[in-house]
């Protein structure tokens, strides 16, 4: 999985999660439907963004949702998932740009690929997947010679780019390539009037994949030697980060001219993730909501910082110490752990339950799971986040932005 778009679930909410999740899985069952088991490996979080734009432009009806069977990604659940031309058109786009990163991936000779045999192999998967990008394209209604012409004016350009040379240089054929993926989003959503405002959000969110793209990999790059648009053209970070910065703002202004019909993901997505995802690649602060006065905020208002549950305060009665910390004992000892009892497995049948958890892949994918000895309900290992959520459990969607006037999005 790859893009820069990563919500954490505990932002989205549980109604924003699920429709997040149905575009999803759908566009990768959209590859599978179409092109193959093989093609689903270049599912991706960004594309998944074109099906979210053209059914947040349309009028919600049962024909652009089906129930998919058990997948072991869902920890074997069925799912609602996204169908339709959207989707298709997120596969297509995924595939031709894939296509265009094994072939670039295969001229800088990374990794594997600097062998002749794997090189072969990689090339033929490319062009493959090309071709199948251009079948499905067409079968929408869009153009990915858009997309390929791009590709191969990247190469040119990155081969006379040198220090001096404009960043946006560099970016330009990405920023074409997307524009045009998010302009053909209102042809098959049937509204024709989006196209300019959507090309223009899509021209900027390719100019700010390729940056962080390469604001991230910039140390690996210089430590193995590979092409990377910041060295090469001699860019400081922050110039790349105001260049970021104005990508981000000039998305949110053209999204306030696109009609949707419900454009809460689509917003959240590009409006406010993107922002979280600038501030991951810059290794700035995760959460975008702040007070301007008292720091982080909570749902529930500022921080407190005194009182009997606050461990640093110093009316606590354990002077800062948590005697249950690591699931120790706090009258001494070895750590207690909970009696067996009717509630709990068995050594194997536990070991039996273990397996199969680890082959359906719930440890992993579940957002919850039964511990297979304990029985005792337990997070996926993919549950968790490293995002301080605290400020976004109250606001599913932009009801916090009024007051923390975190965007000017105007919900």
């Amino acid at each position: 999985m790859f893009g820069i778009v990563r919500p954490c679930s505990h932002r989205l909410g549980e109604g924003l999660k699920t429709q997040w999740m149905a575009h999803l899985c759908g566009l990768c069952l959209a590859l599978r439907g179409d092109h193959g088991q093989f093609a689903r490996v270049v599912t991706n979080y960004d594309g998944l963004l074109i099906s979210v734009l053209t059914e947040a432009q349309v009028e919600r009806t049962t024909a652009w949702r089906r129930t998919a069977g058990p997948c072991p990604l869902r920890g074997m659940r069925t799912a609602s998932v996204a169908q339709g031309e959207g989707a298709r058109l997120a596969a297509a786009v995924s595939l031709v740009l894939a296509s265009a990163k094994v072939r670039d991936h295969v001229a800088d000779k990374d990794g594997l690929l600097a062998r002749r045999p794997v090189a072969l192999a990689a090339r033929r998967v490319a062009a493959s997947w090309g071709r199948a990008g251009a079948r499905t394209g067409s079968d929408v209604g869009f153009d990915t010679a858009v997309l390929v012409d791009a590709v191969d004016r990247q190469v040119g350009i990155e081969a006379l780019a040198g220090p001096g040379t404009p960043l946006l240089t560099v970016t330009e054929p990405t920023e074409t390539a997307t524009a045009a993926a998010f302009a053909h989003t209102a042809v098959l959503a049937g509204r024709p009037g989006n196209a300019e405002p959507l090309a223009e959000a899509g021209r900027l969110f390719g100019r700010l994949a390729h940056l962080l793209d390469a604001v991230e990999d910039r140390e690996t790059d210089a430590a193995s030697g590979a092409w990377n648009p910041l060295t090469a053209t001699g860019t400081p970070l922050v110039e790349a980060r105001r260049l970021a910065d104005d990508a981000l703002h000039g998305i949110r202004l053209a999204l306030r001219e696109v009609e949707f019909t419900d454009g809460k993901l689509a917003h959240l997505l590009l409006a406010h993730e993107l922002g979280r995802s600038v501030d991951r690649a810059f290794g700035t602060s995760g959460c975008g909501h702040q007070d301007h006065e008292d720091g982080p905020r909570g749902a529930f208002g500022p921080p407190q910082h005194g009182g009997p549950y606050n461990p640093q305060s110093p009316q606590s009665p354990n002077d800062g110490q948590n005697p249950y910390a690591g699931g120790g004992n706090p009258f001494g000892g070895a750590p207690s752990f909970p009696p067996s009892g009717p509630g709990r497995r068995g050594f194997w049948a536990g070991c039996a339950a273990a397996i199969g958890l680890c082959c359906t892949c719930k440890v992993c994918c579940a957002d919850e799971f039964e511990g297979p000895w304990s029985r005792r309900r337990r997070e996926g290992c993919l549950g968790n986040c490293d995002c301080d959520c605290s400020c976004c459990e109250a606001c599913e969607i932009c009801e916090c932005c009024e007051w923390c006037s975190c965007c000017d999005c105007g919900l």
